[in-house]
């Protein structure tokens, strides 16, 4: 059976960005794992770290990453794909990054994680075995999804990898931040688009994050108008030829 890795910086990025992917690929009979970098549980967070999850009106007793893992669990559900995995890494507000200006700013000098990411990537994907990798662009400039490029692409593995346009960063600013772009740009456009079924378990999975749906969409509501507004479409950077069979599973690039 192939087998497909996203390789998600947090917990529903992966879903957010190449859910309709993921979902066909399950459809088509791969074996298809979420994993996501930054899930580590921080007890007793302070300040702004705190600040994260009592706006969205979970209180400090909450476990927030256990929440939101519990999220995650469900949307792998809904789109038919293997249970997902989680790596102890902390968010960017647990490693000193102080506000929300911070984390999308350039990377602090002192944020030294990419070896270890590099060396937990290199474990994942020999546990693994993936024929294909999906992973983040850095669109939006987040710092988390910064480093887990960086950390990929200090791996190099030869195996192809699907590129995503993080979503919604792409959508909240008519041109958004992307300061990876000069990494990505020589790499061919792979657009995919998927049916009914497979933006209906996008949807779905989606939804499952709900601590996040009123911070990033405004609410359910509005999740699913803005991913009508997307058209069941998800467009990639592709470096390295795709599988067999997935061409004609995808369509034609570009």
């Amino acid at each position: 059976m192939p087998a497909a890795l996203a390789l998600s910086p947090h917990l529903d990025d992966a879903a957010f960005s190449c859910g309709g992917t993921l979902a066909l690929l399950a459809r088509a009979g791969w074996r298809v794992t979420m994993a996501t970098l930054f899930t580590g549980s921080v007890a007793d967070p302070t300040g702004f770290a705190l600040a994260c999850q009592t706006d969205k009106g979970l209180g400090p007793e909450v476990d927030y990453m256990a929440l939101r893992r519990d999220e995650d669990r469900d949307a792998a559900q809904a789109l038919g794909i293997a249970p997902p995995r989680h790596l102890p890494f902390r968010e960017a507000p647990h490693r000193g990054y102080a506000s929300a200006p911070e984390l999308f700013a350039e990377v602090r000098s002192d944020d030294g994680i990419v070896p270890d990411l590099t060396r937990a990537l290199a474990d994942l994907i020999a546990e693994t075995a993936p024929d294909l990798i999906l992973a983040p662009q850095a669109v939006g400039g987040h710092v988390d999804h910064i480093q887990a490029v960086r950390a990929l692409m200090e791996l190099a593995p030869a195996i192809p990898i699907l590129w995503w346009r993080d979503f919604p960063y792409t959508v909240r600013d008519a041109a958004p931040r992307e300061p990876l772009r000069d990494r990505f740009a020589d790499l061919p456009v792979q657009t995919i688009a998927f049916d009914a079924d497979a933006q209906e378990a996008k949807r779905a999975a989606c939804a499952a994050y709900a601590s996040q749906l009123g911070f990033q969409f405004g609410g359910a509501d509005n999740l699913t108008a803005q991913l009508a507004r997307e058209g069941g479409v998800e467009r990639f950077h592709r470096g390295g030829a795709l599988p067999t069979g997935l061409a004609r599973l995808f369509g034609d690039a570009g």
